[in-house]
């Protein structure tokens, strides 16, 4: 039960930063709850890397 209390913590903690900040990169809101798989997370904060590379580039 506390396995599942602690991963059901971070889940929320990296969802409700993510639903503010994919917008900003072009990106849908819906992709935030990739988020809840560990990759996920790792996998939407390259996405936005990459996203500001191109925005720096313009």
């Amino acid at each position: 039960m506390m396995g599942f209390l602690g991963w059901l913590i971070v889940a929320v903690l990296t969802v409700i930063p993510m639903l503010k900040l994919l917008p900003h990169f072009g990106i849908n809101k819906n992709w935030t709850f990739a988020g809840i798989i560990p990759l996920g997370g790792l996998a939407l904060i390259w996405w936005m890397a990459s996203k500001l590379q191109e925005l720096e580039r313009r």
